[in-house]
């Protein structure tokens, strides 16, 4: 039975009809040509187990591993645990170290930035969904580009920014990192403007994982950043989805941001687990950028 793809619009988002346990080389094929176009992918009615989940990611890439934020987690190294439950399969208490820690995942990011090789996709499947909130919104950074003024095009070319998951949760409030987490997830350089190999577009790459910009002053980087972000996310560039049951979701992580919207956490029980496709290099690699040192 043929792929049937819908678009929600004209070059950001589509749903995909398709079982993704049986697919052959033209299924993916059409599933990857369909992803370069539109960025983010949804699979409706799957019925997938944990192995079948990773091996359809494995279709774009090598599977990259939970940090050690989670390795506490009640699910294999390969997945992350986008759920509010404990590994007794609960709804976590209040003062749950994860949930502190899941808190900053509101804020616009994109999944490992803050890895010296980042992600390439992303694919989240739904267990269980909460029934009020608890929607995932995606920016199209491709789109985002492309409107900016020319001027902040060429102030762009060129500049690398610092991502780090501790600049993300300390702006929610949370630091309860332990010194093998920080020593585990350093800072770590990423351009901030990048060209997608597949279909040569350029695209801003964003998250709220910037803590710095090599060669300027904070205050400038924080305004700089925002900035970008508040026209990134205006509405003609997002794409809200309100999670389904069986739904899969996938995004490429190279020109998306996204980000969880909230819904009582402690009493709706939602179950997302995520499988996450390296990059094939740092960015600053693929974009052929010096990378500055740390004093500058």
């Amino acid at each position: 039975m043929a792929i049937s793809i819908y678009p929600i619009t004209e070059n950001f988002a589509a749903e995909v009809g398709v079982n993704l346990a049986q697919l052959n080389a033209k299924d993916v094929a059409s599933i990857k040509d369909a992803f370069w176009r539109y960025g983010v992918l949804i699979f409706p009615d799957q019925n997938l187990d944990q192995e079948q989940h990773l091996a359809f990611a494995q279709h774009l890439g090598p599977l990259e591993s939970t940090i050690s934020a989670y390795a506490k987690q009640r699910l294999p190294a390969d997945l992350v645990d986008a759920s509010n439950l404990n590994s007794s399969n609960e709804i976590w208490s209040e003062d749950n170290k994860r949930r502190g820690f899941a808190i900053s995942n509101r804020l616009w990011h994109t999944d490992s930035s803050f890895k010296y090789l980042p992600a390439r996709a992303s694919l989240l499947y739904a267990y269980s969904v909460a029934p009020i909130g608890g929607h995932t919104e995606f920016a199209d950074l491709r789109a985002a580009y492309d409107a900016l003024p020319e001027d902040m095009r060429r102030r762009l070319e060129g500049l690398v920014a610092e991502h780090a998951l501790a600049y993300s949760r300390a702006r929610t409030g949370f630091t309860n990192f332990s010194e093998a987490e920080r020593k585990e997830l350093p800072p770590v350089p990423q351009v901030m403007v990048r060209t997608i190999p597949e279909n040569g577009r350029r695209s801003l790459y964003l998250a709220s994982h910037i803590g710095r910009i090599f060669g300027m002053y904070d205050d400038e980087c924080r305004e700089l950043v925002d900035g970008l972000i508040a026209h990134a996310t205006q509405r003609q560039f997002v794409y809200t989805h309100r999670w389904r049951l069986h739904d899969l979701v996938m995004w490429d992580d190279r020109c998306t941001m996204h980000r969880g919207t909230e819904f009582d956490d402690l009493r709706y029980h939602r179950d997302l687990q995520r499988a996450t496709v390296s990059d094939i290099a740092n960015t600053c690699e693929q974009e052929g950028v010096a990378i500055p040192s740390p004093q500058n």
